[in-house]
C-alpha cells in the first residue's frame, strides 16, 4: 500500500474487517513490524483523535511517531507554485517535504479544505505533492476532500454493532455555526457505497456531495423519510460542495435547527444507532438526550479510529520489510 486515499486503497473489505478485528483483538502482535521504524505525522490543522490514534497505533507496531504541526513547530510552508515568496511564509513545500521524508519511513498528512477554490481543495494539491515529492507511503490524516480513516473506523463500528445482514445506514446533513469541509461525508458515502448496506443520504437541496462520492447511494431531500427503519445515523455538517455551480463552494446554505437530530427525528427509525465523527456541537448538530443515550456510538468510533489506521500502518510496514 503506497497511499491510502480510498476505500479502494484497503482491498476487499471483508478481508480488511477480518484484520481490524485481529488488530483489535491483540494490539501489540505486529511490533516488530515497526523496530527502528519512524512515522512523521503533519498536522496543518489541529486534531484530538486523529493525532492520538495515529501515534497510539504507531507505538502499538514498535514504531517510533514524529509529530509536526506546520507554523507551530515548523516554519509556516508554501503551498503554491511559482509564487513570489514574499509573504509570511519562509519555506516552501517543495523543500520540506523531501527534508521530512528523508527522517520517516512513513508519512501521514492532515490538511484541510480552504473552501475557497474547488479545482485546487478536489485536486488534493497539497496531498498530492507529498506522493509526488515524498516518495514514502502516504496516509491521508484528513485531506481537502476525504477522511478515510475515520470511513473505516465508522464501518468497523458498524460491523460491531449491526444486528442484520444489510442495515440500513443514514447520512444526514445537520446546522452549524460555520462552513465545514466535505471530506468526512465524502468518505463515509464512499466506503458505505462499497460496503454491504442500505445507504441513504439526506441533505438540503443544495448540497448534493461530488457524485464520485455519493456513487449509488439514494438521496432523500425530506430527512423524516430518509430516516424511516434506519439501522444506523449518521449525522454531519458541511458546506455547500459547489458540484454543479463552482461559485456555490464553502458556502452555507442553511442553518435550519428542524434538521438537528433530536428524538423526534430517532423515533421514526429502527431504534437506530447514532453516530457521529467528533467534535460534535451539541444541540445543534445533534441534542443532548440522543448523543448521551444509550443507542449513542461516537466513543466506540472514536476507540476503533486506533484499529483501523493500525491496520494500514501494519500493512504498509509488511510492504517495508
Amino acid at each position: 500500500m503506497k497511499s491510502f486515499f480510498h476505500v479502494e486503497d484497503i482491498g476487499n473489505l471483508d478481508v480488511a474487517l477480518k484484520e481490524a478485528f485481529e488488530v483489535k483483538k491483540t494490539p501489540f502482535a505486529w511490533k516488530h513490524l515497526g523496530e527502528n521504524k519512524t512515522i512523521m505525522l503533519v498536522f496543518f490543522n489541529s486534531s484530538l483523535r486523529t493525532r492520538l490514534s495515529s501515534q497510539k497505533a504507531a507505538i502499538n507496531l514498535g514504531m517510533t511517531p514524529i509529530v509536526l504541526n506546520i507554523g507551530q513547530d515548523s516554519w509556516k510552508l508554501e503551498t503554491e507554485m511559482g509564487v513570489v515568496m514574499d509573504g509570511d511564509k519562509s519555506e516552501h513545500l517543495l523543500e520540506a517535504i523531501p527534508v521530512m521524508t528523508n527522517y520517516c519511513d512513513i508519512i501521514g498528512i492532515r490538511s484541510f479544505a480552504g473552501l475557497i477554490d474547488h479545482e485546487y481543495d478536489y485536486n488534493e494539491t497539497i496531498l498530492r505533492q507529498f506522493v509526488e515529492y515524498g516518495g514514502k507511503p502516504v496516509i491521508s490524516l484528513e485531506s481537502a476532500t476525504v477522511h478515510p480513516c475515520q470511513a473505516f473506523a465508522d464501518l468497523i463500528t458498524i460491523e460491531e454493532y449491526r444486528k442484520k445482514q444489510r442495515p440500513k445506514v443514514v447520512l444526514t446533513w445537520a446546522p452549524h455555526t460555520k462552513a465545514l469541509p466535505q471530506a468526512v461525508p465524502n468518505s463515509f458515502a464512499e466506503w458505505m457505497n462499497a460496503a454491504d448496506v442500505d445507504f441513504v443520504i439526506t441533505h438540503p437541496e443544495g448540497y448534493e456531495l461530488d457524485p464520485r462520492f455519493a456513487g449509488n447511494a439514494h438521496i432523500e431531500y425530506d430527512q423524516m423519510e430518509a430516516l424511516r427503519g434506519a439501522d444506523f445515523v449518521y449525522a454531519k455538517n458541511w458546506s455547500c460542495p459547489g458540484t454543479t455551480d463552482h461559485s456555490q463552494y464553502g458556502k452555507i446554505l442553511s442553518k435550519d435547527m428542524g434538521w438537528t437530530i433530536d428524538a423526534q427525528h430517532m423515533a421514526a427509525t429502527n431504534n437506530a444507532y447514532f453516530m457521529h465523527c467528533l467534535p460534535v456541537r451539541r444541540n445543534m448538530i445533534v441534542a443532548d438526550e440522543v448523543i448521551d443515550s444509550p443507542r449513542s456510538l461516537v466513543i466506540p468510533e472514536a476507540a476503533n479510529r486506533v484499529v483501523s489506521i493500525q491496520v494500514v500502518m501494519k500493512r504498509m510496514l509488511e510492504e517495508l520489510q
